[in-house]
This record gives C-alpha cells, structure tokens and sequence, in this order.
C-alpha cells in the first residue's frame, strides 16, 4: 500500500477527536481499522452476497426450475430465518468463550459451504434444509461483529465504523444483482446448468479464503489478541484507551438476572425490532416482484433496478454515521423522526398505488434511506452499555434475535407472494412501525439521560464522600465555632449551611482538610 493510499485511508477514519490523540494511537487505531474493518466488511460483503442470492435466483429462474408456486419463497427465507434465530444464542455465548479468530473462521467455512451445496438442489424441502444450516452458522455475523467493534473503538469511533461494516453489506446486496446478471448472460446453460446455479457455486467459493484470513489475522479482543502485528505497548494502549470497558468476565445467573432487570435490553430489542421492519421495500424484494409481475422487464433490469434502492442506503447510512460521529454521547431520537418521514412517504406513494410511473419509481427508491437505522441504533447500544462488557454482548445479539423473531410471523402476513404486485397490508405495516420506531427512540433517549442523570448524582456522591477527612461531631463544632470568634471571624446564623474558620471548610456533616479545600 504506498503513501498516497496510507493518507487517504487514514482522512476517511479520522474520528471528530482525531487531532487529540498521540501520535502512538493513531498508528494503533490505523491498525484497528485496516486488520479488524478489512475482514468485517469483507465476511458482511459475502454474508449479504450469499443471502441475497436466493431472491436474485429467484427471479432469475429458479421459480420456474424448481416449480414453485404460493408462498414458496417466504417460506424458504422463514426456514432462513429460524435458523438465524438458533443460531445467535450459541454465537454470543461462543464469542464469550471461544476466540473470535476461530469462531468466526470456522462460521464462514459451514456458510460457504452450503451455499456452494444449493446449487444442487432440485426440490423446495431440500433449498430449506440448505438454508436452514447456512443461517445457523451466519448468525454470528452482524450482532459479533458490533460485540468486537465496541470492544476496540471509543464512543467517538464506532459509528462511522458501523456505518462501513453495514455498508459493506449493502454492497454485497447490490453486487448479488449485478453477478447474478452477468453469471446469467455468461454461464447459462454452460455445463447444462442454468445461471441461477452457477450463482451459488461462485457465491460459495468466494467465502472459502474469507475464512482462512480470519483465522490467522483476525485480532480477538484487545484483552487476549495475539495478533502479530500489534506490539506489547500497542496492546496495552488499546486496553488502556478504553477505561470505561470492565475486565471480561463470564457470564452467569445473577449477571444475567441483572441485564434482564434493566431497561437497555428491552428498550433497545424492541427499537430495532420496529426499525428492522423499515426496512421491508428492500428485504423483500417488493420492487422486483412488481416488475417481474408486470411482465415488461428484463432479467437484467429486474436484478439491476432495484440496486438504486440498495445505493440510497449507503449514502444515507454513511450520512447518518458522519452525524452520529459528531453527536456522540448524545440522544438519537432524531434519526427515528427521520426513518418515520421516510416511510411515511414511501408507504402513502405505494398505497395510492395508481400514480406515475416516476414517482412510484421514487417512493421504492426512497424507502432505501431506512437501511441507516441499522448501524445507527447498533452502535448507540454499544455506547449505552459501554459501562457492562457482559450486557453489551447480551444486548446486541437480543437486539438481533429479537427482530429476527418477529420477522418470521410479519413478513409473511405482511408481504405474501400472493399479494404481487401490490402489497396493500404491508404499506399500511410500513406506517405503523414507522411510528414506532420514532416512539421507541425518543424512550431510549429519555432512559439514556435518565441514567446519566443518576450516574452523575452517584458519581458527585461519591466524590463527596471520598473528601471526607473528619466526621462531624458537637464537640467539633464547638471548638471550630470558639476558634472563629477567636480570629475575628463573621458571625454565622443558625441557618447557615457552611461554617468557617482559617483554613478549614465546616458543613454540617463533615470536615475538610485545608489541603482539601
């Protein structure tokens, strides 16, 4: 990587805080994001790739190969989703116990490899069962990688990070359309097997070498990385420049009875629970099955089109992280006003359906700018649980399972692949979790400064405390009262709260040393 490359990385992740560090940590932080973002983005980048080859195949043939009919492809992606589920439990478990390098590494492997399998398929059953062990060992993914990300970056930090971590992602959505064309146009027939085949094997094949780079560069967590290119004094720093991060320690009943009694994990769960469903236009892939239904497009523009969907939201997800990255330490409520005025109007364009062509165009384009809430509201719990390493790994992974969970009944209902083209139920859906979600953010502001309040009061309790030098006696109120009239001192009333004498502070319930003053 030669100098002008190096600059340019090091502009694009310079933090709000940038000029405020040592010239020591940011080679550090240089290292954090080249080593730790690389293999992120790239496992989201082929994880989403993966996911969104079954909608891309789809539409692409595989309905008519297989013989699909009804609900078919919901209930493949619910089969998906169920594993998605299971699977996240032992992921946060695993990556309390088990080295992120190895877990992750070993997670890609199973992925890719059932994803290069679907290509053998013949049936509906058999696509399920394929996808079904593909979502257990994808799981991991996303909620881990926000776990590792809030283990290495300051509150100032992260959000621009997550914002690329989820963009990579975004990406892989968009480069799932553009392959599947050109696998479509190049490879059909080859070998005797369509392109929607030959889509899975290349899929797979690129998760293959992601695993084994995990596995021997990815550095774990700064209290157990072994990672050869980070220095002892670099991996004290990086334990160091965190301070409010506790010792990691495992998780067990009473812990977990204290997570479950905070408001963090249920506020959270279900902020993101709403905002997940924002997001419905483009997971559901409502703009391709109306152009695959109205019969006047391509194969190529039904994969390309709805990509514009997919571009909106890397430019509003990055444009949200920039924001977040300035407003760090503050509430986030604004951004679920935002994600509300979206769907608002994405919803009402849809519903009233007859319209122009244009601006039906429009309202699917728009409603990509929900996919910001993704690293928006991940890296706001990692900020609020900064202060609990073992509830911040609980509570992103809940966060997750969570939606996931409430996505396997809604999707269906909502957006049936019968209702093609027109999605009526799931329109007036969009508005409804739109309000929810500005509802369940400004909650979680308000709990946010709440507890920052208390803290506060506890934190300057404490201080009070810790000044005490002397208890307050009678006695001792005595002679310091003898002591002032002595010195020519002011004469205090009854009322007053704060007695003085030369050197020395009196309150009512304490003494203070003079070098305490």
């Amino acid at each position: 990587m030669n100098r002008h490359s190096t600059m340019i990385f090091r502009r694009i992740f310079k933090s709000r805080n940038g000029n405020d560090r040592s010239r020591k940590e940011r080679a550090l932080v240089f290292k954090i994001d080249w080593f730790i973002l690389s293999y992120c983005c790239v496992s989201f980048f082929i994880n989403y790739l993966d996911r969104s080859s079954i909608n891309n195949a789809y539409l692409s043939g595989m309905k008519e190969d297989l013989k699909m009919y009804g609900n078919e492809l919901q209930d493949i992606n619910v089969v998906f989703t169920c594993g998605y589920i299971i699977g996240q439990i032992p992921g946060s478990y695993a990556l309390q116990k088990v080295p992120a390098r190895l877990w992750f590494s070993v997670m890609n492997l199973i992925w890719g490899i059932m994803t290069i399998l679907s290509f053998t398929v013949h049936s509906v059953p058999s696509m399920m069962a394929l996808r079904f062990f593909m979502a257990i060992a994808e799981a991991s993914t996303f909620a881990g990688t926000h776990y590792i990300l809030g283990a290495w970056y300051k509150g100032s930090e992260i959000y621009k990070r997550a914002a690329i971590f989820s963009i990579s992602g975004l990406i892989g959505t968009m480069f799932a359309g553009y392959l599947q064309t050109a696998v479509h146009s190049s490879l059909d027939g080859i070998c005797g097997m369509a392109g929607w085949r030959w889509l899975f094997i290349i899929d797979g094949l690129l998760t293959i070498p992601l695993a084994f780079y995990g596995y021997f560069l990815f550095p774990d967590v700064p209290q157990t990385t072994k990672a050869p290119y980070f220095t002892e004094e670099e991996k004290q720093l990086a334990i160091k420049r965190l301070p409010d991060i506790p010792k990691k320690k495992p998780i067990t009943i009473n812990s977990l009875k204290t997570i479950l009694r905070s408001w963090r994990i249920y506020g959270l769960s279900i902020l993101w629970l709403f905002s997940g469903e924002t997001q419905a236009i483009a997971v559901n892939v409502l703009m391709g099955q109306w152009m695959k239904a109205s019969k006047e497009f391509t194969v190529a523009q039904i994969n390309n089109y709805p990509t514009v969907i997919t571009a909106v939201g890397v430019v509003s997800t990055l444009g949200a992280s920039i924001l977040s990255d300035k407003l760090s330490g503050r509430t986030r409520w604004p951004f679920g006003l935002f994600l509300f005025i979206v769907t608002l109007i994405s919803a009402s364009i849809l519903l009233a359906w007859n319209v122009p062509y244009g601006l039906k165009l429009f309202a699917y384009f728009l409603s990509g700018c929900t996919y910001a809430g993704q690293a928006v509201w991940f890296s706001w719990a990692n900020d609020v649980c900064r202060d609990n390493d073992q509830e911040r790994g609980v509570v992103v992974f809940t966060m997750n399972m969570v939606q996931n969970v409430w996505h396997i009944w809604w999707a269906p209902v909502m957006y049936p692949n019968t209702d093609a083209p027109r999605f009526i139920k799931g329109y007036i859906a969009l508005l409804v979790v739109g309000g929810f979600t500005l509802l369940s953010s400004c909650i979680v502001s308000f709990m946010q400064m709440r507890d920052k309040r208390i803290k506060r009061v506890q934190q300057d309790a404490k201080e009070e405390q810790s000044s005490t030098s002397v208890d307050m006696t009678e006695d001792n109120a005595i002679k310091i009262d003898s002591l002032e009239a002595s010195k020519g001192s002011k004469t205090f009333t009854e009322d007053d709260s704060v007695l003085k004498a030369p050197n020395i502070v009196l309150t009512r319930q304490k003494i203070l040393k003079p070098d305490e003053i």
